[in-house]
């Protein structure tokens, strides 16, 4: 078996990770070295991997796969030990050395360190958990890290990764749980539900408040989740009823839809053709309504239905309820504003704090948005009303987007 080096594991390793799109950084505790102790930090930057803090900050993580190795078969995955790919294993010291070497050359912030399963579950766990302590207490290293958790693990290793990482994910890989069965026969959907539930619960510990031994601060900015879209029929109603579940069920700070792309040698019971960007695109746009805005999924979408691709979801909502429109820009309350297509959360932040000085008019509003004709015929304003624009049978098309072929 050929040796390989540090640069050939790493161009393996990091490219067997893209199908992971869960890389988040962002909600965690401030932490930086200007002290003069330990090195890195939590804050600011530009590098490898690009995930976005809620402010607007892009995070750099240095993400790889401590091994594509691996024992399961899922036949949606490159990785499975039936697949055909160049295989490479890093030595736990080889992943801190690279995190502590690209970090000192001001590349990245942080880690993102997930595996294959080598041997078992609790061996791969053990040696994951072992970089994350190596970073954190032996070279005090306080950047980013998030791991992803092996849910067949050992609870004692799971409490383990929450306590060195910042963030950690479980991935529930398939909106079906049947699915899941028929894909990846060695994983199970209880099992990794159970991994979550103990992920919340030593969350919970760790911030409740009036205990006298507080215990340590687990995972700060919390666990996520992953789910593969177009690989098996489920429509885009049972992804979203899923997502409203985990987040209500397990408290998620955020699921991640990864579109299914075909790979080689793959089993005929997964599609020829990989599921469409702009429909991963809209199951971003429909999360964040239920996240942000305050939709319920089944408002914007039924169990058994898809979301219209061709319209994001909040002005598709708009077109069917008609009824709750125009909105008055200088009267009505924060929850109704954002139900207004083209106002995003932050414009209607400003729309509140500048009304309370003036009356917003329609050069107002298109300074503090991004498309006035969108909102146009949604919206009264000292100076503009719709009359009956809202009516018309052709309104869609009016203000429809054009170039589809982008996605």
């Amino acid at each position: 078996m050929a040796i390989l080096t540090l640069k050939r594991k790493l161009a393996i390793l990091s490219d067997a990770a893209k199908y992971d799109a869960s890389c988040a950084s962002s909600g965690s505790v401030k932490r930086d070295s200007l002290g003069g102790k330990g090195m890195g930090s939590t804050d600011g930057g530009m590098g490898i991997c690009h995930a976005y803090a809620p402010d607007g900050r892009c995070i750099s993580l240095l993400k790889i796969l401590l091994t594509n190795f691996c024992v399961y078969d899922c036949a949606y995955c490159v990785n499975r030990v039936s697949s055909n790919v160049a295989r490479a294993r890093f030595s736990v010291d080889e992943v801190v050395d690279l995190t502590l070497g690209f970090y000192r050359r001001n590349y990245i912030e942080g880690l993102f360190l997930s595996s294959g399963i080598i041997r078992s579950a609790d061996y791969t766990m053990e040696a994951i958990v072992r970089v994350a302590r190596t970073l954190r207490e032996v070279h005090d290293f306080r950047g980013y890290i998030h791991l992803k958790v092996i849910p067949e693990a050992a609870p004692a290793l799971v409490e383990q990764a929450g306590l060195y990482a910042d963030r950690v994910s479980i991935n529930i890989e398939l909106p079906k749980d049947e699915s899941l069965a028929d894909l990846a026969p060695e994983k199970d959907a209880a099992g990794i539900k159970k991994a979550m539930g103990a992920v919340r619960v030593s969350e919970d510990a760790s911030r409740e408040k009036g205990r006298k031994a507080r215990p340590p601060r687990f995972a700060p900015a919390g666990q996520s989740t992953q789910m593969i879209v177009g690989a098996d029929d489920a429509t885009d109603g049972a992804i979203l009823k899923r997502s409203e579940s985990l987040y209500g069920a397990y408290r998620l700070r955020r699921v991640y839809y990864s579109g299914f792309s075909p790979i080689p040698d793959s089993t005929a019971r997964l599609p020829l053709a990989r599921a469409p960007l702009v429909r991963e695109h809209r199951l971003y746009q429909a999360d964040w309504l239920m996240r942000f805005y305050g939709f319920a999924r089944a408002e914007i979408v039924g169990e058994a239905e898809d979301l219209d691709l061709a319209i994001d979801p909040k002005l598709a909502w708009a077109l069917k309820n008609r009824g709750d429109f125009p909105v008055d820009v200088n009267v009505a309350d924060r929850e109704r504003l954002l139900r207004v297509p083209g106002l995003g959360v932050r414009t209607v932040e400003r729309i509140l704090e500048i009304r309370r000085f003036k009356q917003l008019e329609l050069a107002d509003v298109k300074r503090l948005s991004r498309g006035i004709e969108k909102l146009k015929p949604f919206l009264v304003c000292a100076d503009w009303s719709p009359g009956a624009l809202i009516d018309r049978a052709d309104l869609r098309r009016r203000i429809e987007p054009q170039q589809l072929d982008l996605f």
